[in-house]
Order: C-alpha cells, then structure tokens, then sequence
C-alpha cells in the first residue's frame, strides 16, 4: 500500500468502473471518454492529433475509433488537403451527449472525493498533473 504505482491503478480501476456505470446509460465507454472530450473541443481532428492529445497506442486509437463508428458516436470525412488523412467528426447523437457525459463524470469525481475538502481536492488534482507531467518522457 506504500507504492504509488500499485495505488494508482486501484484509484485508475474505481474510477474506471464508476464511470463504466453512468456512461453505458448514455451509449459510450470510458475508453471512448478521452476520445470524445477532445471532440467537444474541438471536432473535425485527425486521428494523429487525437492521438498527440490523448496519448494512447495507435492500434488502440484505431480501434477506438472504429467502435465509436459502429456505434454511430463518429464519422470519418476526407481530408480536404491530405488524402491519406481523414478527419473525425462527432456524429449528432455524440453532440447530444456532451453534457450528461460530462455530468457523469463530474458525479464520479463527487463520488469518490466527497470527503474531500476543496482545498485537498485541489492539492489532490496538482499533485496528479504533476505525476502525470513526470511520465510524459517515460
């Protein structure tokens, strides 16, 4: 219980399985999650900005992506300028979704940090950005 690494993925597999939960009632994954916050951002990227943003593996964005396909929460256009590059874009239902997702999220976090004073649950969140931050070149 002294190792950082062993809690995280404790802490990484409740919030997981917290937003899991919520976000099956609204027709998405927590994997996707990521994907789609990036989206509400800023839609139409390609899928190698979206992976510079959101930092996963290749494959596993490939395959995310081709779910959220088939499951009608994107759609691919070409490129208007590279023809090896599609752009991604969020589909209607997708849209529709943002603020309950959101929601969703913010209730995990309530949930999980309710005994949380504000002021620890800021230390909390600087402390993570800054694991988070040290990893990036690892």
């Amino acid at each position: 219980m002294d190792s950082a690494a062993y809690l995280a993925s404790q802490l990484a597999r409740v919030f997981a399985r917290s937003l899991l939960q919520r976000a099956n009632r609204l027709g998405f994954s927590p994997g996707q999650f990521p994907i789609l916050l990036e989206l509400w951002s800023e839609d139409g990227l390609t899928q190698k900005q979206l992976l510079e943003r959101v930092d996963i593996e290749q494959a596993t964005m490939a395959n995310t992506l081709s779910r959220m396909e088939r499951d009608g929460l994107v759609e691919r256009r070409p490129h208007p300028t590279d023809k090896r590059a599609q752009l991604i874009f969020l589909t209607e239902k997708a849209a529709a979704m943002e603020a309950e997702a959101i929601e969703a999220a913010t209730a995990v976090d309530s949930d999980v940090l309710r005994d949380f004073r504000n002021f620890e649950r800021e230390l909390l969140l600087e402390y993570i950005r800054r694991i988070l931050n040290n990893a990036k070149p690892l």
